[in-house]
């Protein structure tokens, strides 16, 4: 498994279409992806779960990835947050 935390940087935080870029992201791989924001914990494949979360602006979060292709996807994911979701703002 690796984890590491997140901080989200776009204006809009993990708002529904970042959400969707997120879980199609994360569908394409193998390993259990899942974001923690304090004690809540969600599975990063689940657009519902994602939205929960309720993450803003700022806020951090704790990426845990476990299975066969956990680095190549930690890296991904970190990318897309890194990229602000690729939206303009």
């Amino acid at each position: 498994m690796v984890a590491q935390e997140i901080k989200i940087i776009n204006e809009k935080g993990l708002h529904a279409r970042a959400a969707a870029k997120l879980v199609n992201l994360a569908s394409k791989y193998q390993s259990r992806i899942h974001l923690r924001k304090d004690s809540q914990i969600s599975n990063a494949k689940s657009i519902l779960g994602i939205l929960i979360l309720a993450a803003c602006k700022g806020d951090v979060l704790e990426l845990n990835v476990n299975g066969a292709d956990e680095e190549e996807a930690l890296v991904a994911i970190i990318n897309l947050f890194n990229s602000k979701f690729q939206e303009e703002e």
